[in-house]
């Protein structure tokens, strides 16, 4: 765990080395004008929903090391060969091995930490993943922004080659990765004549659990993630009147809170019910959308406009912890033993559809429509809340609080003990 751990924050720090400044160098150090980084940044989404529906599949029946493996050396010839394109055709092929690369190993990281975990330890590894992804998103934003120059197409090309060593670092050390022999290939996809018999997508399908969280995970993506980088950035340069460099400040903030909070968080989640922590989420994000529209369309000063903008993004991030070690558990606890790959990756599919349709819907009303904008998202986040309450009443009582599962093995190993002590005397 601690291997695959390390593996998937080097490939993090990887990737926030280009991330935000992939449209920066499309558009303007390339030259190749803003139609064709926003192509770019289309294909780099679009080859995620074209790899992942094959995904899950491959890494039920091959395993989810070969898998992640061939995405991680996908990712560094696609960041590889960005760093030295000069041609449209060229970027764009270049996001697409990216793209796909850098989707195919969520659901390959996320199915190795399931195998290396179980119901009682699940919560706390995912918090980790989580926690080990934003801050090396975050280190490598922060450091790259200190090498690029725009200026000097050189510097974006040693952006580009950091990120693609580090995907082939993460190659590497998962290589070294052994298993233990109960979670082995053999063990962990028993045959599953049920599945078989209802082939993958309609076992998936007919999983109306698994059905109302894919519905509930889009709302959230789309709520959240699918606004930081286009509605909301809109909104706050628009209607907010914020400078650019103020946004940095804000997603700074949005890290910083999931970064200092992640464990503290953990705690409080751990003991309590799955669906009302994502209730939870849903009303301290109705609350975070409340302070952008008093940024926005409210009367205060320009400085109390801005620190309530950038208290919305860290009230985004306090969400963020307190759903990590919630939802990516409870995708593996509702998938059949024969089937996590599958489910990991539909859920990946439809993360990736709601950071598709999220800026789409969000850019133009943030930048335009600003009061119904905000409102749409005070009703999204409440949403969340009824939503997860009626995933609630689909799910058993250990797959809605796993911390049930750990107390009744403690019971279990109790009772003989006090039976036998009369016994014995």
């Amino acid at each position: 765990m601690r291997r695959i751990q390390t593996g998937n924050a080097l490939s993090a720090f990887g990737l926030g080395f280009t991330v935000p400044y992939l449209y920066v160098y499309v558009a303007q150090v390339r030259d190749l004008g803003a139609a064709t980084a926003g192509i770019v940044l289309a294909v780099f989404a679009m080859a995620a929903l074209v790899a992942l529906p094959f995904t899950g599949r491959i890494i039920d029946r091959r395993g989810p090391l070969p898998v992640l493996l061939g995405a991680a050396v996908l990712a560094s010839a696609g960041a590889a060969s960005m760093g030295l394109a000069g041609s449209v055709p060229a970027v764009v092929l270049s996001a697409a091995l990216l793209g796909a690369g850098t989707a195919v190993m969520q659901p390959a990281l996320a199915t190795m930490i399931v195998w290396c975990s179980d119901t009682s330890t699940r919560t706390r590894a995912f918090a980790t993943q989580f926690f080990l992804q934003n801050l090396g998103l975050g280190i490598g934003g922060l450091i790259g922004g200190h090498i690029v120059d725009e200026s000097r197409p050189g510097s974006f090309t040693l952006l580009f080659g950091i990120e693609a060593v580090m995907f082939l670092v993460l190659a590497g050390i998962v290589c070294s990765v052994r298993l233990p022999r109960a979670l082995s290939i053999k063990d962990a996809m028993p045959e599953n004549t049920e599945a078989k018999a209802k082939g993958g997508m309609r076992a998936l399908l007919g999983n109306r659990a698994m059905v109302q969280l894919c519905v509930l995970g889009f709302v959230l993506f789309f709520a959240c993630y699918g606004q930081f980088e286009s509605g909301l950035a809109a909104y706050g340069t628009e209607a907010v009147g914020i400078e650019p460099s103020t946004l940095g400040t804000a997603l700074a903030a949005n890290t910083a809170v999931i970064v200092v909070a992640q464990f503290v968080v953990l705690r409080f989640v751990e003991r309590r019910r799955r669906s009302r922590v994502i209730a939870a989420v849903g009303l301290i994000w109705a609350v975070a959308w409340i302070a952008a529209g008093y940024a926005g369309l409210g009367h205060g000063s320009q400085a109390m406009a801005t620190a309530a903008f950038i208290s919305t993004y860290a009230l985004f991030g306090l969400g963020e912890a307190m759903l990590s070690p919630t939802v990516a558990p409870l995708v593996a606890d509702l998938a059949p033993e024969s089937m996590v790959g599958q489910y990991n990756a539909a859920f990946a599919l439809v993360k990736q559809l709601a950071l598709a349709v999220g800026p789409a819907v969000g850019g133009p009303m943030g930048a335009a429509l600003h009061g119904p904008y905000i409102a749409t998202f005070v009703l999204f986040s409440l949403g969340i809340t009824v939503l997860a309450l009626r995933l609630g009443k689909q799910l058993t009582p250990v797959q809605n609080q796993p911390s049930l599962a750990a107390k009744s093995r403690v019971v279990a190993q109790h009772k003989p003990a006090e039976r036998a002590e009369p016994a014995a005397v």
